[in-house]
């Protein structure tokens, strides 16, 4: 589910829109460092912030997890424990079998309780109509009376982007559309827009991206792991010198983690890249 989550985040903090406020009730307007302390590092999906202040995590989940609860727990505690601010949380699932998962853990002396959304619990329309197009790929998964319609309502959106995004766009829905065993159909689709048909055979989604994707090769991985901190280290940094470019694109996977772990810490560049 790798490839998944990283598409899934990117989408997120790429412009928190409509798919954040329905989850949440909340306008998120900052992310935070997802590093927690611990003598085993540890890092969540999100952590977002608002004009208010308040905290918001967010746990994408793709499967049923039994310790699900146990693990927000954890977590939320250890974000107090950096914070001084105990967050409000949501597990998005994203799975294609029934949630059965637990938002609660009732103990004697303990009572902890999460908010557990099925993203099919919202409406994929109202999603689609979102200026954000990363709300817009996010509403496959939502709730559509007609699936097939709803991916063609999502490929008009996509082909009115500028077409420097729209080799992105359609990237990121074809990897999500994986979640629902849609890819094919993404891609048949998409073949019927004359606009979008030469984008499949680009380099975005071309032999090597879509082989990465299905066979979960480490090319992928690395390449989703880099384009992710990339993400990261711009909206700390800002613009990346082309230094740091060619550092991010030579990187093993294992680099990536041991760069992301000293993320929180660095206090520059240099630091970061050391």
């Amino acid at each position: 589910m790798h490839e998944y989550d990283i598409t899934l985040k990117d989408l997120l903090l790429d412009a928190p829109g409509l798919t954040l406020r329905e989850l949440t009730g909340l306008d998120v307007t900052m992310w935070r460092d997802v590093e927690l302390p611990k003598v085993n590092s540890l890092r969540i999906d999100l952590l977002g912030q608002t004009n208010d202040g308040i905290l918001v995590h967010i746990e994408l989940q793709s499967t049923n997890d039994g310790n699900m609860a146990l693990r927000m727990l954890d977590y939320g505690l250890r974000v107090y424990e950096r914070h001084q601010e105990f967050p409000h949380q949501i597990v998005l699932y994203l799975g294609e079998a029934p949630l059965r998962m637990s938002n609660e853990l009732r103990f004697p002396a303990l009572a902890f309780e999460y908010r557990l959304v099925d993203i099919r619990e919202l409406d994929g329309a109202r999603l689609c109509e979102s200026d954000s197009i990363g709300d817009n790929i996010i509403s496959l998964l939502a709730r559509w009376p007609d699936r097939t319609e709803a991916i063609r309502r999502i490929l008009r959106r996509i082909a009115a982007l500028e077409p420097a995004r729209r080799g992105r766009a359609l990237a990121q829905l074809v990897i999500l559309a994986g979640l629902r065993k849609l890819a094919q159909e993404v891609e048949g689709e998409a073949r019927r827009m004359p606009i979008l048909d030469d984008i499949l055979d680009h380099e975005v989604l071309g032999r090597e991206y879509k082989r990465g994707l299905k066979e979960g090769k480490q090319e992928g991985e690395q390449k989703g792991e880099s384009h992710l901190l990339r993400r990261m280290v711009e909206k700390r940094f800002g613009s990346l010198p082309a230094w740091v470019e060619d550092r991010l694109r030579a990187c093993s996977i294992e680099e990536l983690e041991r760069i992301g772990d000293r993320f929180v810490d660095a206090a520059s560049l240099d630091e970061l890249f050391r």
